[in-house]
């Protein structure tokens, strides 16, 4: 009865992983900004069971709030609850993707840190979260790309020397093909031309008359 039963919770475990709230920031969880532009900060959030009345909520450092949200159901757009007055709305939950994402505007040096999105859906009563970085600069730095000019540039110079070396061997092994097939050709009509001469003289050779009884 107990292995029965450790297997049957342990399929329900499996289950409620498979249809769980799944939140994600996207392919990497760091962003950079220049100080005083704006920044999107991405969310989305999948779910297999639907939702209704969810609610997200954005925290910076884990601590402060800085926008809060209410979704009545999948037909339907978030309601604002409460935010920052620098955080604006820029996303959509009645579109294929269940976007929550938010823009923060005049970045600020002291923006810099730890956001969180943070999404709870009453089905299943347990809250799931993504974690974003922001990073905040006085300038992006420029990358230097000499070394790598310098590099494409010698691979380039050593492909056109070696296309320039297969062309000049082809016409170099062109060049004494030729002057092989002439040397026969010259040999051949040699050799005949010796014939031929042979020929005549034996044809022309004096023959001695028999002698008279």
């Amino acid at each position: 009865m107990a292995p029965r039963l450790l297997a049957a919770l342990l399929g329900l475990y499996i289950l409620a992983i498979a249809f769980a709230l799944e939140v994600s920031v996207g392919k990497t969880n760091t962003v950079m900004a220049l100080n005083g532009s704006d920044i999107l900060l991405p969310c989305t959030f999948t779910t297999c069971i639907g939702f209704q009345d969810l609610i997200f909520t954005w925290y910076f450092n884990s601590t402060e709030l800085i926008y809060h949200g209410k979704i009545k159901s999948k037909t339907s757009e978030p309601i604002l609850v409460g935010r920052n007055p620098r955080v604006e709305f820029v996303g959509s939950t009645t579109g294929k993707d269940n976007n929550i994402s938010i823009v923060l505007k005049d970045v600020e040096l002291s923006d810099a840190g730890r956001y969180t999105c943070h999404v709870l859906n009453p089905k299943e009563k347990k809250a799931h979260n993504a974690t974003i970085f922001l990073t905040v600069v006085h300038k992006l730095e420029e990358t230097d790309n000499t070394v790598t000019l310098i590099i494409v540039g010698v691979v380039g110079g050593l492909i056109g020397l070696l296309i320039l070396f297969m062309l000049v061997k082809r016409v170099v092994l062109f060049i004494i093909k030729k002057i092989q097939d002439g040397k026969k050709e010259c040999l051949v009509s040699s050799s005949g031309n010796d014939n031929t001469e042979n020929g005549l003289a034996g044809s022309k050779a004096e023959q001695k008359a028999p002698p008279k009884a």
